[in-house]
């Protein structure tokens, strides 16, 4: 799997550094000058760099823009002009980290590794989810809800032991050792 990653920048010095650094380590790189360009190109998957401080929309903007359309692309966040309230800001937003210029490279490119690892990860509890079928979806939902299998089995109009079977295979399914390990799971695919 050919590694990719997006980079975002409107001065073309720091995009082009940023895009040799990663090329050289065998990444398939895109740059952009502005965060619509990268809006408006095929997509790509991988993580995406993007500054902060750009003409037209900020890379905050475009975090948001990308979270409403439910991408599932990792986002690293670089400023010049950083403050507290800034960082605190963009991890909320679903930022995967925060970095000031000038960076480590070596820091960067860990950060980047550790976003890829998690992308897999989503991707394969992603799977895992959508082998459910939709009656052990539902019953996810009521289980991470904290019903019991009786309040469950009447919501459903089923059997306490249906809904016991169907338990068991998304517990099963999901590779979880516990409800909570479902409800981590969940909370980590932005279930409600």
């Amino acid at each position: 799997m050919t590694k990719a990653i997006s980079i975002i920048d409107d001065d073309p010095g720091v995009l082009d550094a940023i895009s040799v650094l990663f090329a050289s380590k065998g990444y398939q790189v895109a740059k952009h000058t502005s965060a619509k360009s990268f809006l408006e190109a095929p997509y790509l998957s991988g993580c995406v760099i993007t500054d902060v401080r750009m003409p037209e929309m900020t890379g905050l903007d475009l975090l948001r823009e990308m979270k409403a359309k439910l991408d599932p692309r990792p986002i690293l966040i670089l400023t010049g002009h950083g403050d507290i309230e800034m960082a605190v800001q963009a991890v909320r937003l679903g930022a995967f980290e925060f970095f000031e210029k000038p960076f480590k490279h070596d820091k960067l490119l860990e950060t980047i590794e550790r976003a890829e690892s998690e992308l897999v990860e989503l991707s394969e509890l992603r799977e895992r989810i959508e082998s459910l079928t939709q009656r052990q979806k539902e019953t996810l939902r009521h289980l991470i809800e904290g019903l019991a299998t009786k309040d469950i089995a009447i919501k459903l109009g089923l059997s306490p032991r249906t809904v016991e079977i169907h338990r068991a295979f998304v517990m099963s399914k999901m590779n979880a050792k516990s409800v909570a390990d479902l409800l981590r799971t969940c909370m980590r695919l932005g279930w409600e």
